[in-house]
């Protein structure tokens, strides 16, 4: 079955059952509270559920007149209907232990009343508990098929509670609380169908019945307080207990217990009759609990928060949709497809992959190219076309996202009249083992086929990272001659909210135009090393992000200047004292892990800034091995004295450095981690982890090279590692 019957159903389900749900939500929330409100109250007694109903019974005869029953309620609360000395017939809580009351029999709260009855009817009597029974059902089936979503997506029962990747507020957040949600709502849904075929006598009634043989009255009759049966049962077995109506032989005590009744002789204790509680009647006092959270609020918090998370699942569920609706309509081409010498076609799940696809027809449109863009699902033939570009994601365990999932069969029946040039761009996470995998096959397939001609190789990007894509388009414009331009939407963004930071000092620009700038914040900013100081240059206000090294509470940057770079020219050109304007990015996922005895840190260029700061901040002394690649000694002598302080404090225990212009054969740091194999085996066996930063382009060779490392020595793929939070990353 493919992914989008289990999509399609699981929102026609939603769109059906939707507003049935939201009131089923809404009041279901509310009704939570209810068995809260009771459990807060003080009735129930400390203990209480040891004493032996022998006690109970005795002294609740000696302190009334008459005592008719007790009952012992899913709060623990022991109420008796009784006689009072004064001739006063009442119900009420009693001290198990002395008889005495306690408190009056609560009474259902109006808003509880009134949600108790929008939730099982709607107001509608049988009508509406058929309607509320059909909607509990649909939920269910839509929780279900949420569970088998999020199987295909995370790829499997194992990764079920892996890392997810983190797209957008809605796709992040419908997944990560619907591992934690679903099943709670799956036992609300079947306990609330259950309980209403029940209403409509759905299921045989098993009552119980018993034998009343004759009964032989005894020469005395014993005290309850002396009688065996029910010194032998404690309070925290008992249901229900009703006495005698009469001294008759022939009248019993009538004990309900947890899982049977009994009939007791009210002269000797003797059990006259014994019979279980039915199963049905079993599993009909279990899905009360269950669905209600009567008598326990740790349950009751549970069924509040399933209720909270439905409501967002309405919402989060909607806004996916529309969201991938609209990313995959709003693309209006201004070239026919048979007219455009471009081609993009586009697989996506989500929707996110349309929005780098638009830069990109944007680009090219700008430049006065024809293009034309559409899904692989709408694959044909193009009369006039000579690239065909491919963004493609790849969903679940290597399968076609939505709008690809027909498009190999497409393919294989169309035929091109012209040699077409094409180039495949892939989207995926790291942390799933079919990384980019769907792209993979959609190159092999244009590989293959005849008159399909590679113009660039296959480009992996990780979690739609922008800088990735940046570095594919400069391939592009190498290859083509082109200098196509992507255009990002200015964020909003308040400058009156920017940190003030002070220029303490800066080095000159080193043989490679890198230097270091040192800026210390005006007023107290909470960072470490590792995460971002934006910046919203006057030029366009687009933000620009630099790894953060925090040494001595300053923020150290390395920055590398670019001819027509906007910020990194601001930077040269500040002097000491001068103040900079920013604020601080938290970048929880890229700091120094304190829970972990040996770290390796890669990093090329400038990337190194960040882990200067990790290490000289080493306190605990975990073992740390740097791995950095530059293009000279020269390179190095800006970083050196940090590195070197480091290396005689113990703060970091290995340095190694690839230099890529020092001799004939150029070495990269990736050649260092082949040099290593047993080291970075041995690290992240012993739960170790790796840090990378630096440019896209070394990152992406650096995890080939781990990938072939774990899979040859550890026999996982790299993609493991990842989802354990052993691999950590921060490129541009």
């Amino acid at each position: 079955m493919t992914i989008s019957i289990w999509r399609y159903s699981h929102l026609v389900l939603a769109v059906v059952s939707s507003l049935f749900i939201l009131i089923a939500s809404v009041t279901g929330a509310i009704l939570a509270f209810e068995p809260i409100s009771n459990q807060l109250k003080s009735y129930a007694v400390s203990d209480a559920n040891e004493v032996s109903l022998a006690e109970t019974l005795s002294v609740l005869d000696t302190e009334y007149e008459e005592v008719f029953t007790i009952e012992v309620d899913r709060n623990d609360f022991v109420s008796a209907d009784v006689i009072t000395k004064e001739g006063n017939s009442e119900t009420f809580y009693i001290n198990p232990f002395t008889g005495e009351k306690i408190g009056d029999i609560i009474k259902k709260a109006p808003i509880f009343e009134f949600a108790t009855n929008l939730h099982r009817s709607l107001f509608l009597k049988t009508t509406g508990r058929i309607l509320i029974g059909v909607v509990s059902f649909l939920l269910f089936l839509i929780s279900v098929t949420g569970i088998k979503l999020i199987l295909k997506r995370q790829g499997g029962f194992k990764r079920f509670f892996s890392k997810v990747v983190k797209e957008n507020f809605d796709q992040y957040y419908h997944v990560v609380i619907g591992r934690y949600a679903l099943i709670p709502i799956i036992i609300v849904t079947l306990t609330g169908v259950f309980l209403s075929l029940e209403r409509f006598d759905m299921f045989p009634v098993e009552k119980i019945s018993h034998q009343y043989p004759e009964q032989v009255e005894p020469e005395e009759k014993l005290a309850i307080k002396d009688l065996k049966t029910f010194q032998d049962i404690s309070l925290g077995d008992v249901k229900h207990v009703e006495f005698p109506f009469s001294d008759d032989i022939e009248d019993y005590f009538i004990v309900k217990l947890n899982d049977k009744e009994l009939l007791v002789n009210q002269y000797t204790g003797s059990i006259v009759s014994h019979q279980n509680t039915s199963f049905g009647a079993l599993v009909s006092n279990w899905s009360l609990i269950l669905h209600t959270g009567e008598g326990t609020i740790i349950w009751s918090i549970i069924l509040f928060l399933a209720s909270l998370a439905t409501l967002f699942f309405i919402y989060s569920g909607f806004a996916m949709t529309l969201k991938r609706r609209k990313e995959s309509s709003k693309l209006k081409n201004k070239f026919k497809k048979d007219t455009a010498e471009y081609i993009i076609l586009v697989g996506s799940e989500t929707g996110n992959t349309f929005n780098t696809a638009k830069l990109f027809y944007e680009a090219l449109l700008a430049a006065g190219h024809s293009v034309f863009v559409s899904t692989l699902n709408d694959y044909s033939a193009y009369k006039k076309a000579k690239h065909i570009i491919v963004f493609a994601s790849t969903y679940g365990e290597g399968e076609a996202p939505t709008s690809a999932s027909n498009f190999e069969q497409l393919f294989q029946n169309v035929n091109q009249a012209q040699t077409l040039q094409y180039s495949v761009i892939g989207f995926g996470s790291l942390m799933y083992p079919d990384y980019c995998k769907y792209a993979i096959d959609v190159n092999s397939m244009l590989q293959k086929q005849d008159g399909f001609v590679e113009h660039l190789p296959l480009f992996k990007i990780n979690n739609q990272s922008f800088e990735s894509f940046k570095s594919w388009i400069i391939q592009w414009n190498n290859q083509t001659a082109q200098d196509l331009k992507i255009q990002l939407q200015k964020p909003q963004v308040n400058l009156k909210k920017l940190k003030e930071f002070k220029v303490i000092n800066k080095t000159e620009p080193n043989n490679d135009d890198s230097f270091l700038i040192q800026l210390r914040p005006n007023k107290k900013v909470k960072f470490i090393s590792g995460d971002l100081l934006s910046m919203f240059p006057d030029a366009d206000f687009i933000e620009r992000q630099y790894s953060i090294g925090k040494i001595e509470n300053d923020i150290v940057l390395s920055i590398k200047r670019h001819e027509l770079g906007v910020c990194s020219n601001y930077f040269n050109n500040l002097k000491v004292n001068e103040i900079v304007k920013a604020k601080v990015r938290r970048n929880y996922d890229f700091h120094f892990p304190i829970d972990t005895k040996e770290v390796v840190l890669i990093a090329n260029g400038t990337g190194i800034a960040p882990f200067l700061g990790m290490i000289n901040d080493n306190s605990k002394r975990i073992k740390t091995h740097l791995f950095w690649g530059g293009r000279t000694k020269q390179s190095l002598k800006l970083y050196e004295s940090i590195i070197d302080s480091a290396l005689v404090k113990h703060k970091l225990t290995s340095f190694n450095v690839a230099y890529s212009q020092e001799q004939k054969t150029k070495v990269y740091v990736q050649d260092l981690i082949l040099e290593h194999q047993e080291l970075f085996s041995k690290v992240l066996h012993n739960n170790g982890v790796i840090m990378i930063c630096g440019s896209i382009a070394m990152q992406n060779r650096v995890l080939d090279v781990l990938n072939s490392i774990t899979k040859t020595h550890l026999s996982q793929p790299l993609s493991d590692f990842e989802t354990n939070g052993q691999l950590k990353m921060d490129c541009y």
